[in-house]
């Protein structure tokens, strides 16, 4: 948000809330869409209204200065007087500065989306490259920070790639609920002219209107900024998990998952041998910063009553950050390796593998569940006690501890426990939806690249939308200040 000044006047306090983003690229659009649609409903007469055309784009063509333009109508008025004549303020007719606020932080918001969106989905093509090249590159996963089972890099990827899927989702919904137009509700209640609201929609590519024209200017405008702000709070925790997740095997003398050396990774500047991960630690301070600029928005709406000036932003969720965070993802994505025997050594060194032995003494030889499990942490602690891995323990003595506890004899063959306690097995075994099995990952992996593809199509599809609009815009626009005769 825009920072405001110690101890400001009122005026200075709309000083503060009116750039940003396109902003006076949008005020330029409505001002124009605005007398093309006062024009063609006669509420303001066409010789006027080809005047006011003419005055519009005498403004436009000078020169921004130094400082640029402001986006406040109150700082643009003057300037069209200046070459249009005092009737030129009919442009403003049946609108307020509330309304004009509302349409331009709309317009910054989508404009904001769908460049996040497309950043995300960039980001989750690059994940779903990776993954379908890693399909059977098996790795140990954590929970609790602690190795739980082997799964596959590929399986790994395909659920931060499912996450961001849901993201772009929600998105996608609230570009939806944002590109609704609420010019023409004036202050709060409209006004006394039949202006088109209909019309100033279309011209400005929005697919329908916040009807209510109290809504439209004092509670729209909250809950969509909060509703971006809230996406953006969520992807920015998804890919912070995602930068530990790296990040922890740099506690590691020879980590399987990590960075390639290059401009994504920095050299000590006294231990020669150090190679700190930045881009990664970047990724990370950056996604937490978004976080906390997202939770500006919610606190700055918090305990407000309607009418108020403080969520007047016209840029209330600036977009700079959150792609910086997205295309820096993109390049993490890009630069990661993953070394594939140390991820399976990593595998073999701990016990991760002893869930299939209770699982297989149960589908083999119908041995209950809890009786199979306490066997298997027997059997983790007696290898651990040793110092040696699960694959060296003995079969016989496998058998002994399982007698010893049950009095039965061990149910399955030295062959058979050897296969059941591999990590291969257990990971390409996998019998149900979701998993790490070759057919669930491809099956996944053809999903994700369709609805990323479907991705592509919505956003092209919002683009051309919004560029047809601006088209029809100005071909309108220019017929009106076009010269006569």
């Amino acid at each position: 948000m825009t920072d405001i000044p110690a101890h400001p006047g009122a005026r200075d306090i709309n000083e503060a809330f009116r750039g940003g983003g396109r902003s006076v690229e949008f005020l330029d659009r409505i001002n124009k869409a605005s007398i093309v649609m006062l024009t063609e409903t006669g509420i303001v007469p066409r010789a006027l209204g080809s005047a006011i055309a003419k005055g519009i784009a005498q403004v436009l063509a000078q020169p921004r200065g130094a400082e640029g333009r402001s986006a406040d109508y109150l700082d643009y008025e003057p300037r069209l007087v200046a070459v249009a004549g005092p009737d030129a303020s009919r442009l403003h007719t049946g609108r307020s500065r509330q309304d004009l606020s509302s349409t331009i932080a709309r317009m910054n918001l989508r404009d904001g989306l769908l460049h996040e969106i497309e950043a995300l989905v960039t980001a989750r093509d690059k994940l779903l490259g990776l993954a379908s090249r890693h399909t059977e590159t098996i790795i140990p996963a954590y929970t609790h920070g602690v190795q739980a089972q082997p799964t596959t890099f590929a399986h790994y990827l395909l659920a931060l790639a499912a996450a961001l899927g849901r993201q772009v989702e929600r998105m996608r919904e609230v570009y939806a609920r944002v590109n609704r137009s609420p010019l023409g509700a004036a202050a709060l209640a409209t006004s006394s002219f039949p202006l088109d609201r209909e019309r100033l929609a279309v011209l400005l590519g929005f697919e329908g209107l916040v009807e209510n024209a109290y809504d439209a200017n004092h509670l729209g405008p909250v809950d969509s900024a909060l509703e971006v702000a809230g996406a953006l709070s969520i992807a920015g925790i998804q890919i912070g998990q995602f930068a530990q997740d790296i990040h922890a095997q740099y506690a590691e003398p020879v980590p399987w998952f990590m960075l390639a050396a290059g401009e994504l990774t920095g050299v000590s500047s006294i231990m020669p041998q150090k190679r700190n991960p930045a881009a990664l630690e970047q990724l990370r301070a950056q996604a937490s910063i978004l976080l906390g600029e997202m939770q500006t928005v919610s606190l700055i709406a918090h305990n407000n009553r309607t009418g108020m000036f403080d969520y007047r932003a016209y840029d209330p969720v600036p977009f700079a950050r959150a792609l910086q965070v997205f295309k820096l993802l993109q390049q993490v994505v890009d630069g990661i390796v993953v070394d594939k025997a140390r991820a399976l050594a990593e595998v073999h060194a701990d016990y991760s593998t002893t869930t299939e032995i209770a699982d297989a003494l149960l589908q083999r030889a119908d041995v209950p569940f809890r009786v199979g499990h306490h066997f298997a942490s027997r059997l983790t602690d007696y290898g651990r006690s040793r110092g040696i891995r699960l694959h060296d323990i003995p079969y016989a003595e496998a058998a002994r501890l399982y007698e010893a506890q049950t009095t039965q004899p061990f149910p399955l063959t030295e062959a058979v426990f050897a296969e059941v306690i591999s990590a291969e097995y257990m990971v390409f075994g996998r019998k149900g939806i979701g998993g790490p099995q070759l057919a669930e990952v491809e099956r996944m992996l053809s999903n994700e690249r369709g609805n990323a593809a479907h991705e592509r199509e919505w956003l092209k599809a919002c683009e051309d939308h919004l560029a047809r609009a601006e088209a029809a815009l100005e071909q309108a626009f220019g017929a009106l200040a076009a010269p006569v005769g």
